[in-house]
């Protein structure tokens, strides 16, 4: 059995242990995949591990830098009261779309708002309307602009909030201090911000799964 398999394998067994989905779920992600959105979603092991984040944070107010079709966003959305808030931003129109039909489906449309347009020219927008902090930041977007999105993530936090850049390692290739893609010099850029900023404490992790080697970086925001 290749190593690829073994982790498909272990990712199966878990999710169907411990992150069952439901109807909501698999027609995100099936109406996703029949728009042509690309196959780039967290797992569902992964989106129950934002839910627990979440949950373990008793958080009311979130915000998704990358929405997708929005399965993130309901393994997020899931986790907050009902008089909780989820912004989402999102460049791409179409995915958009998608993504309120599959919130909506998911009944969540009272919770969550997807916003459209570049990330970083939403963010100074909704920084603008003086909005309650963000109790958790999940970074999954373009990986070229990651350090920026951290920066913007302390503007919009407290003190104690979490702060989640996914897909960081990019197969290894965060390690090359020599690299010029922009999503390693991005990831890389975040990494070593996280490291040197005083009001954040980080760490990272690898991960193998259906999404093959990656992993994710964790920061909590200091007083």
């Amino acid at each position: 059995m290749s190593g690829s398999q073994l982790w498909d394998d272990v990712d199966d067994y878990f999710i169907s242990h411990l992150s069952p989905d439901d109807e909501a779920l698999r027609a995100a992600l099936r109406d996703s995949e029949a728009a042509g959105l690309p196959a780039i979603a967290v797992t569902a092991a992964q989106g129950k591990f934002l839910h627990l984040l979440a949950q373990v944070q008793g958080a009311r107010n979130v915000l998704e830098i990358g929405t997708l079709g929005g399965y993130s966003t309901i393994w997020l959305g899931r986790a907050l009261p009902e008089d909780g808030r989820l912004i989402s931003l999102e460049y791409n129109a179409k995915h958009a779309d998608v993504a309120a039909r599959n919130i909506a489906r998911a009944g969540l449309e009272r919770v969550v708002e997807v916003r459209v347009g570049p990330a970083l020219e939403s963010l100074p927008k909704l920084a603008d309307e003086n909005p309650a902090p963000f109790d958790l930041v999940f970074i999954d977007a373009d990986k070229a602009n990651n350090a920026h999105y951290v920066e913007w993530a302390l503007r919009l936090t407290r003190a104690g909030s979490l702060i989640v850049v996914d897909n960081v390692v990019r197969d290894g290739r965060v390690a090359d201090a020599r690299s010029t893609e922009p999503d390693v010099v991005g990831s890389r850029a975040a990494i070593e911000m996280i490291a040197t900023h005083p009001r954040l404490s980080g760490t990272a992790l690898q991960t193998v799964g259906r999404k093959g080697y990656d992993g994710f970086a964790l920061a909590r925001v200091l007083g």
